[in-house]
């Protein structure tokens, strides 16, 4: 069965990540994976939770949120149900700790930064383009502090790895990466994969949606996704480098 826009089944969409977005933050990053569009913002902080002073080490944090008119229907700001959700809540920590798999902490000295990751348009793949473009706003405000002297280490020694994250799935039998909107509502396998750009996992999540799964098909899965987080860690060193 074709794909809804044409892809090979081992393609990702057009990514594209545009730097220096929004004007305030010390990073951002719109990121789009077709027409799934995040911004993602890095706000750098002096000091370090409570809990963390004192030990010498930096923090990184992250929130998720989706605009209402971000899919076909309007949903109700969390903020005025007064409680954030349990997916939102998930995926927050989700992009937290994928991120802080890309930095040195000692190295970061005691300063905090806080991703904010803002899905303005959905279409599939919301977490893992948070991830990937969040990775890139995290390495310009760790060159901010660089420039002003603030860290305990190089830039280099601080963001010590690459971060990017997709989805997979199986749709009528067939192993798909980056799946869209229809793909991921119809998949028989989901997952979403973290990976460094070596290709080393940071996270698998993954869940046999309308049944199980044989090893053969998650080994499938997992080299498509290495192979597409390989793709997207290409795209972040050239966003970084122009």
């Amino acid at each position: 069965m074709a794909r809804p826009d044409g892809r090979r089944p081992d393609q990702l969409r057009p990514v594209t990540l545009t730097r220096g977005w929004s004007t305030h933050p010390e990073g951002s990053v719109l990121v789009e994976f077709g027409a799934t569009r995040v911004l993602c913002t890095a706000s750098v902080t002096e000091g370090v939770p409570r809990w963390r002073r004192g030990s010498g080490l930096g923090w990184v944090t992250a929130e998720y949120a989706m605009l209402p008119r971000a899919t076909n229907t309007r949903s109700d700001r969390e903020s005025v149900k007064g409680r954030v959700g349990g997916r939102t809540h998930e995926i927050s920590r989700l992009i937290g700790r994928s991120l802080r798999a890309a930095i040195d902490l000692k190295a970061l000295g005691e300063n905090s930064i806080v991703l904010d990751c803002d899905v303005l348009q959905a279409d599939g793949g919301t977490r893992t383009a948070a991830i990937t473009g969040a990775y890139v706003a995290l390495h310009d405000a760790v060159t901010w502090l660089a420039g002003r002297k603030a860290l305990s280490g190089t830039p280099e020694k601080v963001m010590h790895r690459s971060v990017a994250a997709v989805s997979v799935g199986v749709i009528d039998g067939e192993p798909r990466l980056d799946l869209c909107y229809t793909e991921d509502v119809a998949a028989e396998v989901d997952m979403n994969v973290v990976c460094t750009g070596t290709g080393d996992f940071v996270e698998v999540q993954g869940t046999g949606e309308a049944g199980v799964f044989a090893r053969k098909q998650l080994d499938a899965l997992l080299d498509l996704a290495v192979a597409g987080c390989v793709e997207l860690a290409e795209a972040q060193r050239k966003a970084l480098s122009s």
